[in-house]
């Protein structure tokens, strides 16, 4: 897809942090970098925060007037890149939360009950656990269950009227 022009690296002893060269700015956590795009005649731009080793945004940059380098980096185009890279981690992170963290709510008899799925991914281990709370947040029943245990409104109401046991696995 692109193609790594030689360029410093962002960390560098005794480098500024700031950098505003052409092709590459470096300001407030962020590095932004124009590169070739291998895959045509056009070029790219990438956005890495600081400490990540994969850019978190990479997309067409725009050709220069002589049609053939690309249009210069400035504090305007960087500061846009870093607000779209910001809001991509942000969508990025909420997605992941979304993923590791379920509640719905449930109603038996009058109580409404809350119950949550937390998932803790781990490469060799990953773990969940399924909670209940009341509706003044303390806890009723706790128990550890598979990742990837479906929390559903049928599974949540069947394991609260089933006193809290451990649900069998479909």
């Amino acid at each position: 897809m692109t193609e790594e022009a030689a360029l410093p690296e962002a960390r560098e002893p005794g480098r500024d942090p700031r950098t505003q060269d052409p092709r590459l700015w470096r300001d407030d956590g962020w590095t932004a970098r124009v590169i070739k795009n291998i895959d045509d005649d056009g070029w790219a731009v990438e956005m890495i925060k600081d400490g990540e080793p994969e850019p978190a945004l990479t997309g067409p940059w725009t050709m220069g007037r002589d049609k053939k380098n690309p249009k210069p980096l400035d504090a305007t185009a960087f500061a846009t890149l870093v607000k779209t890279a910001s809001e991509v981690l942000a969508r990025h992170e909420q997605h992941q939360h979304a993923m590791l963290h379920k509640s719905l709510e449930v109603t038996i008899g009058s109580a409404r009950i809350t119950v949550t799925l937390d998932i803790e991914p781990d490469d060799d281990d990953p773990s969940a656990t399924l909670t209940a709370r009341d509706e003044f947040d303390e806890v009723l029943g706790q128990v550890q269950v598979a990742p990837n245990f479906k929390l559903t409104r049928t599974s949540a109401a069947s394991w609260v009227e089933n006193g809290y046991r451990k649900p069998r696995q479909s």
